[in-house]
């Protein structure tokens, strides 16, 4: 098992691109903590993620990323383990797909205290806590960081993964000679349960054209499925990736290609 006997944080875990990338680490014999702000889905996770066909072990924490207590709640659960850290998933995420003039300031700042403020003091936090041969952070972006759709207004979006993005590759340079490496998944879109909402939201002449443009803008004829990540992430996690650190894979079926 390409994961076996190491430990991994994935944050926004209980759904979507989080519990795909959960489930491939368990598969593949992690044992992953999974982070999230509902407990009701967080435990729908665990009892599915329970599985004998799964090698690792998986336990849950409730905690709201977008506060400083609940970093501090991850950090001190880490910590209380007595077990070296190996993997950081950050995939907690939030999406306001409004146009740029009905941004409120309090969208402007979850977006920022989820999408950008957790990963980084996350980070800062469990640095203490990564295992003394190093280890692997990996970031969630988005294609939204270097390029838009039509009529799809993100600039809330696009600032905060584009700021996670720079974030990558600066902390590449700054945790490399520590042995950790850190690189970030920037996913096209996939059909996850904030993506429908965010589409459910829009007109209905809107959700035509959305349809017609992703038909015909991505090579491979659809949008992505969380399961599509998981193995980006695996490699990531592994020791099969020791020499790649500061990169921003695009796995989005060709969008971003032309």
């Amino acid at each position: 098992m390409r994961l076996g006997g190491k430990r991994a944080v994935v944050t926004g875990g209980s759904d979507g691109i989080g519990m795909a990338i959960s489930e491939a680490f368990l598969r593949e014999g992690a044992d992953v903590l999974i982070v999230g702000r509902d407990a009701s889905k967080l435990e729908a996770a665990r009892l599915r993620l329970t599985d004998p066909g799964l090698a690792g072990k998986v336990e849950t924490l409730s905690a709201d990323l977008a506060t400083n207590p609940g970093i501090a709640a991850v950090v001190e659960h880490v910590a209380a383990s007595g077990r070296p850290l190996d993997v950081l998933v950050n995939n907690a995420g939030v999406a306001y797909l409004v146009p740029f003039e009905t941004v409120s300031q309090a969208q402007f700042q979850h977006s920022f205290a989820l999408n950008v403020t957790a990963a980084f003091f996350l980070t800062q936090g469990l640095l203490q806590h990564f295992s003394s041969a190093g280890g692997s952070v990996i970031n969630i972006s988005s294609y939204f960081a270097s390029k838009m759709i039509p009529k799809r207004p993100s600039s809330v979006y696009s600032l905060s993964k584009g700021a996670l993005n720079s974030l990558t590759k600066s902390l590449a340079f700054e945790l490399g000679p520590r042995g950790i490496r850190v690189n970030a998944i920037a996913p096209g879109t996939v059909d996850t349960a904030m993506r429908r909402k965010t589409v459910d939201n829009l007109p209905s002449e809107a959700k035509t054209e959305l349809k017609a443009y992703v038909e015909r803008s991505y090579p491979l004829g659809r949008i992505g499925r969380p399961a599509d990540l998981g193995g980006m992430a695996v490699y990531l996690a592994s020791d099969e990736a020791a020499w790649t650190s500061g990169g921003i894979f695009a796995i989005d079926g060709g969008y971003t290609a032309g």
